[in-house]
């Protein structure tokens, strides 16, 4: 859509089709979703999203102020929000805490608490971009790093220790596209109308999703994500 709106913001529901049983992941949650279209990078999905938190937040304190101060809400500092490389943040938190992890390609749970507690007290930063996913963790769309094919143009938002936020620069080439979808050995049944776009021709391109929950439950303190949404519906669960 961006390639004919430019800007394509969307809030809707999304439905995991993965096993998940945490206090983190939930069946059915709320996405916030933007696209934006004629980009220059990544980070400018990146400055995107800071605008929305920093509005989102001066909302909250200027109308707000009453349920805020009953449920003794301490609002994040949105100023500035700093951005680090998925393998230096992994090296900072195991240098600084002595922890070593396992998984190269993706951040454990403990690992992104650690990250989001290395920037709160070494930048006072609620929020950390880590930017640069290995490309054999992000969708086949994501757009790789020219200085290195095994990373890619993306990011993850942490907020107090949680991934909030995924996104990233999409690929708008469709023979870059296509080479990729071999690479992987994937199908393209059932892409056809999918691809089609990218034949004629998209626009360099970007976006994200936030999750509505997890904003929310880190927000206002909470630990487990069905406490900030009225009806979850999780792996044992699916009717109020």
């Amino acid at each position: 859509m961006v390639g004919v709106f430019e800007r394509v913001f969307e809030t809707a529901p999304v439905f995991r089709a993965e096993k998940h049983n945490t206090k983190r992941h939930l069946n059915e949650y709320t996405s916030l979703d933007l696209e934006m279209g004629y980009i220059d990078g990544f980070e400018d999905i990146m400055a995107m999203e800071t605008g929305f938190l920093q509005f989102t937040a001066e909302l909250l304190e200027r109308e707000y102020t009453g349920e805020l101060a009953l449920l003794q809400i301490q609002l994040p500092h949105v100023e500035r929000i700093p951005k680090v490389r998925f393998d230096e943040a992994k090296a900072l938190a195991a240098e600084k805490y002595g922890r070593q992890f396992r998984n190269p390609f993706d951040l454990e749970p403990e690992e992104e608490v650690l990250i989001g507690q290395y920037f709160k007290e070494e930048y006072d930063s609620d929020f950390v971009f880590v930017t640069h996913y290995p490309s054999k963790k992000r969708p086949f769309y994501a757009m790789d790093d020219p200085a290195d094919e095994t990373y890619t143009l993306s990011f993850d938002l942490l907020f107090r220790g949680l991934e909030i936020t995924t996104g990233g620069q999409r690929i708008h080439d469709y023979g870059q596209l296509m080479e990729k979808i071999q690479k992987r050995g994937m199908e393209t049944e059932g892409m056809e109308h999918y691809l089609a776009a990218f034949r004629y021709g998209m626009p360099p391109h970007g976006g994200l999703g936030i999750g509505l929950e997890r904003l929310t439950m880190q927000m206002i303190g909470e630990d487990n994500v069905r406490e900030a949404t009225l009806f979850p519906r999780d792996l044992g669960r699916l009717e109020p």
